[in-house]
């Protein structure tokens, strides 16, 4: 061992033992998750226990719970049972609970009876952030991504994939049942182990169909159709990729673009967006403490009467249209081709004919106006490149001019669609990274929010960090707190 840097022996005694304090840095992060931890009203927060009880064992304060989670979330180490290790051996931990070791039950029973608190202590770190000036531009990217949940795809069935399996299955007795007749009629003495065997094939087959079709009948209480035998809020969701998908829950997020925090969240078992703007950015605005505010989101956000609620509620929407005509594809004008001129109330048409107005309807509570010119199509020279019916009609929603006026908005800024990828996909992305190639470690719709919560509490503390520092951050947190 000579040259070389030798360490000390395991047994040697010093006369003056080193504190713990000695072991962590001024500049150490866990110093930051103990003062944030410390300033909070853990009781106004909605955190039970805070009051110690009369009688009977003492149990361990919120408080020294709390730091354990915020500490794990924040060190990607979210399991209950990691954390009871790391507390009994990790200095960082010791030194931030005195040492004190609680065991996995009772830290995992923290998080599922709290989650009214945790969500609370995620709300009040992201006003203390409005406190600091740190969403001064007002403008946040609004996006969902879908998170895997504690429930295997075999044990999620709709009624598709239950009639498929049931298929499945009816293909496989008959081809059993097939081998079992050939079987008999050969009847030679080495295949009467190979007929047994195809008998237990069938037997467990035909118990196989039984359960699916338990299955079937609880399938049909479901409102949606869905039934998920793990965790019973999960839903099939599609994902990116063609012909794929998961059991899980879509998490909504409102990034700031600035400091690109987390302004606001929300986990639904919704598997598209289309009903998520309104209530994100209603969330974020008030998160955010403004009255005006800029929302972008991808075109999977587009829809009428969530765009209407936002400007009418002084909320300006970046989203891009959806087109679902296939009329391009097959070599016609779309509604794109058709200018609309609103002192007339018509369309004028590819061919410079005018399209007035002829009647509304109602579809899925919307009111929709019709526009057609039925002599003009008759004798339209180019009414093969417009439609195969007998006249052109055009429909347009009565608030259609809300969705033009934010087209036009968009198109002076072609650049806030990049601003958005930028911004709340690498949230996204980082939060997937944290959480590894696992899944959601809590059932049902709740629990899954309280730990989301965690999540993000962790992801925005260390972007303060980044922004201002240990010490700034500390300084910060207890000016904000006075």
């Amino acid at each position: 061992m000579r040259r070389f840097i030798e360490g000390e022996g395991r047994h040697q005694v010093t006369l003056l033992p080193e504190c713990l304090d000695d072991y962590i840095g001024e500049d150490n992060p866990v110093r930051v998750v103990d003062v944030f931890v410390d300033e909070l009203d853990l009781a106004e927060l909605g955190f039970g226990g805070v009051a110690p009880a009369a009688t009977g064992r003492p149990s361990y304060h919120p408080s020294v719970l709390l730091k354990i989670y915020v500490y794990g979330y924040l060190n990607r180490i979210p399991s209950s049972r990691r954390l009871e290790r790391e507390a009994q051996r990790n200095v960082e931990l010791m030194w931030l609970t005195g040492r004190l070791a609680p065991d996995f039950k009772t830290i995992a029973d923290f998080r599922r009876d709290n989650g009214k608190g945790i969500r609370n202590v995620c709300k009040r770190f992201v006003d203390m952030c409005r406190q600091l000036n740190l969403f001064s531009q007002a403008i946040v990217a609004i996006d969902g991504s879908k998170f895997k949940a504690v429930n295997n795809r075999d044990k999620n069935f709709t009624p598709h994939k239950l009639e498929q399996r049931m298929k499945q299955i009816d293909e496989s007795i008959e081809r059993y049942l097939n081998a079992l007749e050939t079987a008999d009629r050969t009847q030679p003495t080495e295949v009467e182990d190979k007929t047994k065997d195809l008998k237990g094939k069938l037997a467990k087959l035909k118990k196989q169909m039984r359960y699916l079709q338990e299955i079937g009948h609880r399938l049909k209480q479901q409102p949606d159709e869905q039934l998920s035998l793990t965790d019973p809020d999960a839903r099939s969701m599609a994902t990116s990729g063609r012909g794929t998908g998961m059991v899980g829950y879509n998490v909504q997020a409102a990034v700031d673009t600035k400091h690109h925090l987390i302004v606001a969240h929300e986990v639904t078992n919704v598997g598209h967006d289309r009903t998520q703007l309104a209530n994100m950015a209603f969330q974020s605005r008030d998160a955010i403490g403004v009255e005006e505010l800029e929302v972008i989101a991808d075109r999977g956000y587009f829809k009428g009467p969530e765009i209407l609620k936002c400007e009418e509620a002084g909320i300006t929407a970046f989203v891009p249209k959806t087109m679902t005509s296939d009329n391009k594809a097959k070599g016609l004008y779309d509604k794109r081709d058709f200018v609309y001129i609103a002192e007339d109330n018509a369309y004028r048409c590819p061919a410079g004919e005018s399209l007035p107005y002829r009647h509304s309807s109602m579809e899925d509570g919307l009111k929709i106006d019709s526009y057609y010119n039925a002599s003009a199509c008759k004798t339209c020279r180019i009414k093969a490149q417009c439609t195969t019916s007998k006249e052109r009609r055009v429909r347009r929603w009565e608030h259609e001019g809300v969705l033009d006026t934010m087209q036009n908005r968009l198109d002076r800024n072609p650049g806030k669609m990049k601003q958005r990828r930028c911004t709340v996909e690498h949230v996204f992305g980082t939060l997937k990274f944290w959480m590894g190639s696992a899944h959601f470690l809590m059932k049902r719709l709740k629990n899954v929010g309280t730990e989301m919560s965690l999540h993000v509490l962790a992801y925005n503390l260390r972007r303060v960090l980044n922004i201002l520092g240990v010490e700034e951050m500390m300084r910060a947190i207890r000016m904000v707190a006075v």
